[in-house]
């Protein structure tokens, strides 16, 4: 897809929860535009996904970083406040349902 000639290191290849969850916005932070993709309704349910596994890929080769520990480096603050956004996402789902299922549950009650 974006090629640039340069060859992904087998250990930086993987998940990126920094491209998942703050994909467009991660994207620009890394010079790499195909996740303005997730901007699009419902191609977005897909491409989100296709962000996170690509994501350290898009991000090495577009990116002029010296080695990979570096490249790492950079992308373990992408990828801790990914998770942190994710874990954050869940406990409010949960709260959401618990709250909803605790108001059906007292409407039919009384």
């Amino acid at each position: 897809m974006q090629e640039t000639g340069k060859e992904t290191p087998q250990e930086i290849k993987g998940w990126n929860w920094g491209a998942f969850m703050f994909n467009w916005v991660w994207g620009i932070g890394n010079k790499t535009y195909l996740p303005l993709l997730n901007l699009i309704p419902l191609v977005n349910i897909v491409w989100i996904f296709v962000t996170g596994f690509k994501g350290n890929e898009w991000a090495w080769q577009k990116g002029d970083y010296k080695d990979v520990k570096t490249f790492k480096q950079v992308q373990a603050t992408w990828n801790r406040a990914g998770l942190v956004q994710f874990a954050i996402y869940i406990i409010f789902i949960i709260l959401y349902v618990l709250i909803f299922a605790g108001v059906f549950a007292s409407y039919f009650n009384s």
